[in-house]
């Protein structure tokens, strides 16, 4: 399998890495997970809607090798000032524990948790080094994360797990039940099942997934990650907890009043969502605004979908400029670096849609941007951003995008 420049480098920085911790990975698998680009609906899983994006090409590598051991001993470039984390296997800290939230380290001891837990009993423990270069809010780091290490350590043992969608229940459960962080599946999906130059349009009813190619004829287009170099902390600490909070909040409010629903996706009937905004707007406004935000949303994604299989890539931007200004106006998700660089791609004429990514609060927006448009874009953030927030100037990135699987194992690079 051919390496593109960006392996080329990790792999260099990898055997690097090994050498300043003494974690010998010679011999062993390179696991590279993408990072992942929701073009519908952001904050859509955990409200019950269908799912539509694409793996993209900002990665995490994980180099390793079974040890012979039942001992963990891990490595990671991206924060290589918490050391070699070692530990072994059925004994790590308690989950949501003050010893695991201020360390990268909770990944890890989270997946054997998380794979005990499930019944799934690991006896070789495995020697890693991790390095990755997917921005820090908005593109999925730790959902990526939590899938290299479960996939990897099931690999090192020997195990198959022919259930995907049970990797991905996994990988949530990483999150959600050992680190506390209230995340839904949007993530893990899009990037366990992205496939080059394909979309991945998931269908929580049915717990099915579909591969939508782009309709033939588009717009040469670029999709782009507008890293505002602001550090978000864990979905646990962030606005995305309260969020979710309010959508189940409103769905317990309507069952009361004898709303036969289960979430708030099962709102798709006009008159139904005209007569549930008219009998509690006014007590409840804001739980209302974020109903208004997935119900608009959620009639969007048919009209989405339908322009990507038709190759209307104009529509889709369109569509997703719409979301963002529902994420930021309804749902009010967003924060100010965000919308500083939605301003600024919007005032860029090849951009045909923008808006923030992920959990919310701090972290990268994104454009959908004609591919002649690509220089112009980085140019107006160049020159505009630093300027609004000079604390960031040294640490924003611009990333132009490639459709690409959201899996590759590597077995003969090391």
């Amino acid at each position: 399998m051919e390496l593109v420049p960006q392996d080329k480098t990790a792999m260099d920085k990898i055997k690097q890495l090994s050498k300043d911790s003494g974690i010998d990975i010679s011999g062993g698998k390179v696991r590279r997970t993408s990072s992942r680009f929701c073009l519908g609906v952001e904050h859509g899983d955990y409200n019950g809607t269908e799912l539509f994006g694409v793996g993209t090409d900002r990665f995490i590598w994980m180099a390793y090798k079974p040890n012979g051991t039942k001992k963990m001993r891990l490595f990671s470039g991206n924060f290589a000032d918490d050391g070699v984390i070692e530990f072994e296997l059925g004994n790590v800290p308690e989950p949501k524990s003050p010893a695991i939230a201020d360390t990268w380290a909770r990944f890890p001891y989270g997946v054997e948790y998380i794979l005990r837990r499930e019944g799934i009993e690991l006896t070789e423990g495995i020697d890693a080094v991790v390095y990755g270069n997917i921005p820090g809010g908005g593109m999925s780091r730790s959902a990526s994360l939590s899938l290299n290490l479960i996939l990897s350590l099931l690999d090192a043992n020997g195990i198959e797990v022919k259930d995907d969608l049970k990797i991905v229940d996994m990988a949530q459960a990483v999150e959600n039940d050992y680190i506390g962080s209230p995340c839904g599946q949007l993530d893990q999906i899009m990037i366990l099942f992205a496939k080059e130059g394909m979309g991945t349009h998931y269908n929580p009813k049915a717990r099915s997934i579909d591969y939508v190619p782009l309709g033939e004829g588009a717009t040469d287009f670029r999709i782009v990650g507008l890293d505002t170099g602001t550090v978000r902390p864990g979905l646990e600490k962030s606005t995305y907890k309260v969020r979710r909070a309010e959508c189940e909040e409103l769905v317990s409010i309507l069952q009361k009043a004898s709303y036969d629903i289960s979430c708030l996706a099962d709102i798709r009937d006009d008159a139904l969502y005209e007569k549930i905004m008219a009998q509690f707007k006014g007590e409840y406004p804001d739980l209302c605004d974020r109903l208004k935000y997935i119900y608009g949303a959620q009639k969007r994604f048919y009209e989405m979908l339908d322009a990507w299989k038709a190759g209307d890539i104009e529509t889709v931007g369109k569509i997703f400029r719409e979301d963002g200004l529902g994420l930021r106006d309804d749902y009010k998700i967003s924060g100010p670096e965000l919308e500083t660089m939605c301003d600024i791609a919007r005032t860029v004429p090849a951009v045909l849609g923008e808006r923030m990514l992920g959990g919310g609060d701090k972290g990268a927006s994104g454009a959908l941007v004609k591919a002649e448009g690509v220089d112009d874009l980085k140019k107006a953030v160049d020159d505009a951003y630093p300027a609004k927030h000079p604390d960031y100037a040294d640490k924003y990135a611009v990333h132009i995008c490639k459709v690409v699987d959201g899996v590759r194992v590597y077995d003969d690079l090391l």
